[in-house]
């Protein structure tokens, strides 16, 4: 997952490949609770590794319900039964709807002293609904802040409230599909002598998302009837039971973003297409039927069990006039869809969106504006016009308004066909639902080399620029390369295989140059899943690099090897020659220098920390040296490339250069400061 503040999307041209999707957000929290509602243990498979799920796995726990994380996505829950829960309990929501109200209506019921809050933006969120609902039954609960919204306090201490379940129990249907959800969830908790009845008052929105609370509680051993999705009936002697296992299909909603991907992008790497694995077209999620929209806008879209197949059809795209009810979440990837259509896209019967993580009508409009569309919004609808022409796209640094959503849906903004890259702000907020999804995106989207940026560092020993270079590439969440470790890097792996470093070995040397398994990751050196880092750096290493780089095929391998590392979403180089021979056409080349006596200074207390004795006075003579070997060779000598910008760290600390690098960066960009 990426951490950092923004993360920079290059132009993208095409996709193909396998994406494997995590788990459902909706269907695992629900599984969690009902796992932890019932008698016996539950194991939960696939389960989603995110900030939604955490949350509640934290409260389960702090409620008395024994959680076993096997690793995988496997866990085990081992119900509360007829147990009463852990209390007094303070227990942190987070941002999750999902946790937070299903929550709250199941403890109120149980009996116990709890109070619920969460992130800024949970105590936004309306659930006054599902309070006034469970108090109609005699729960005791009260506002800690503004009324209607948590944090709530839970007040029974005296334990279960004394119920009033002759009448049905009427909540609100048209705000949040969440409220019905909670009361579905917790009243089988009460139905033990009676039949317990909901009414919905107005219009239930997101229906598909209680089709998916109703066939979860079948699981559990609850059989709800529905009369037109208006009247519910919960059925006397109703009680949870441990299906013993229980799969978490993949998220439909996430794959929302793939399915979009594979309609608006061509093939890549000889496959059409994109391939879709963890749901199919049986799926028990609503957002499903976000297929059917995408199919509308001229997506080819084949599927089985538990796989979809999505390439591109028609193009451009056709504009949609689509009552959006039952995809509330998926419908928006089709509002940047709509800037690869021809015409005018209308989403309708959005008001749900205005209720979520942020105002999601209102951040929508804000961000397409950006990228050059015509938007106009409405209470409860969003039409969105493309830019004319490619000419009238524009780079954009989408703010992301802590929501998953925004960012997953806007990275698709990146095919754009003026190839503009697009900022996404705050990369780290697709952790509530799919941490990895860039990571996934990256997999099987591609961008001409020339499009994916690279930074150099270059300079001489002790400069500093390897220090330099991993954090600007930690901030950028760029991929590193340290050039200089490579030649030791292929030494020792020569010697591993047996391959004495000679003019005798120098094609098969070559030969396993080119495909070594190198990564930078955290400071350390990785050849294959061996950590390499205090191996390469011993003298004799030294030595053994310098024969290597005296082998001509070696060098050329190596050479291809570095070109390797240009990957998604963009690299940052360190070394002697990277702007000058390797990269000659980066975008920002920055050669790092120091005078020779602050070099000498560094050097010689890296190695005192490392308990070993030096002179600085010869450590000064030897960089000396070492710097006119450098300045001087046939075959890249160590110089500044043209175009280079200049900084002497001498008086800088790593901070201070680090930003010096980044403001460059930045300024080269064409989203502003």
């Amino acid at each position: 997952m990426y951490r950092t503040a923004f993360l920079d999307l290059p132009p993208l041209a095409h996709a193909g490949g396998d994406v494997r999707l995590p788990g459902s957000k909706s269907i695992s929290n629900r599984v969690l609770l009902l796992a932890a509602l019932s008698e016996g243990t539950t194991e939960v498979h696939d389960l989603l590794a995110s900030d939604d799920t955490r949350v509640m796995l934290d409260a389960l726990r702090q409620l008395g319900c024994a959680v076993e994380e096997a690793g995988g996505g496997l866990v085990r829950i081992t119900g509360l039964g007829q147990a009463v829960p852990r209390s007094p309990a303070e227990l942190f929501m987070g941002n999750a709807g999902t946790a937070m109200r299903p929550l709250t209506a199941a403890l109120a019921l149980l009996g116990g002293q709890f109070t619920l809050s969460g992130v800024p933006r949970m105590h936004e969120r309306p659930i006054g609904d599902l309070v006034d609902a469970l108090r109609q039954l005699g729960c005791r609960i009260d506002y800690l802040g503004n009324e209607g919204y948590p944090p709530l306090s839970i007040a029974q201490g005296g334990g279960v409230p004394l119920l009033r379940l002759d009448a049905p129990i009427r909540v609100r249907g048209d705000v949040s599909s969440q409220f019905l959800t909670a009361l579905l969830m917790a009243l089988p908790l009460v139905a033990r002598t009676q039949d317990v009845v909901i009414e919905v008052m107005g219009e239930l929105i997101s229906r598909p998302y209680i089709h998916i609370t109703l066939e979860l509680l079948a699981r559990f051993g609850i059989a709800v009837r529905h009369e037109a999705w208006q009247r519910f009936t919960i059925p006397a002697g109703s009680r949870y039971r441990s299906p013993g296992r229980i799969h978490v299909e993949a998220d439909a909603s996430s794959a929302s973003y793939f399915i979009a991907l594979g309609a608006l992008s061509t093939g890549a790497d000889g496959q059409n297409g994109i391939k879709i694995l963890g749901v199919g077209l049986d799926s028990i999620q609503g957002d499903i039927r976000f297929v059917e929209a995408a199919q509308a806008m001229g997506a080819r879209v084949e599927g089985g069990p538990n796989w979809l197949h999505v390439s591109r059809g028609a193009w451009p795209l056709k504009a949609i006039d689509l009552d959006c009810n039952h995809i509330p979440d998926a419908a928006m990837t089709l509002a940047v869809m709509a800037l690869y259509a021809e015409g005018t896209t209308t989403l309708r019967n959005i008001a749900s969106w205005r209720v979520k993580e942020t105002d999601r009508i209102a951040a929508m409009t804000a961000e397409l504006r950006k990228l050059g569309a015509t938007v106009e919004e409405g209470a409860d609808y969003l039409r969105v016009t493309p830019p004319a022409t490619a000419a009238d796209w524009r780079a954009a640094s989408i703010h992301t308004y802590d929501d998953h959503r925004v960012a997953m849906c806007f990275s698709l903004a990146a095919f754009n066909p003026a190839g503009l890259p697009v900022r996404i702000e705050d990369p780290q907020c697709v952790a509530k639902t799919f941490p990895d999804y860039f990571e996934a995106l990256f997999q099987v989207a591609r961008s001409p080399d020339a499009r994916i940026p690279v930074l150099c560092i270059d300079g001489p020993t002790a400069s500093g620029k390897g220090t330099v270079a991993a954090a600007v590439a930690e901030r950028l969440g760029y991929h590193f390369l340290d050039s200089g470790s490579l030649y030791r890097i292929a030494a020792l792996a020569a010697l591993r295989a047996g391959l004495a470093i000679d003019a005798a070995h120098e094609t098969r040397i070559a030969q396993l140059a080119r495909g070594l398994p190198v990564r930078f990751e955290g400071g350390r050196i990785l050849l294959g899943e061996d950590d390499v880092t205090d191996a390469i750096r011993t003298e004799e290493a030294g030595m053994n690099a310098s024969r290597v780089s005296a082998l001509p095929a070696v060098r050329e391998a190596l050479v291809g090897l570095q070109h390797g590392f240009r990957r998604l979403p963009g690299l940052v180089a360190d070394g002697r020659d990277m702007g000058t021979v390797i990269f000659p056409k980066a975008p920002l080349k920055v050669f790092l220098t120091a005078s020779a006596a602050c070099r000498a200074e560094r050097r010689h207390k890296q190695l005192i920390s490392k308990g070993i004795s030096a002179n600085i006075s010869d450590l000064r003579a030897d960089l000396e040296a070492r710097d006119a070997r450098d300045s001087t060779r046939s075959v890249a000598p160590l110089k500044p490339a043209e175009d280079a910008a200049l900084l002497d760290s001498s008086a800088l600390t790593i901070d201070e250069a680090v930003a010096q690098v980044l403001d460059w960066w930045q300024a080269r960009q064409p989203f502003g400061t």
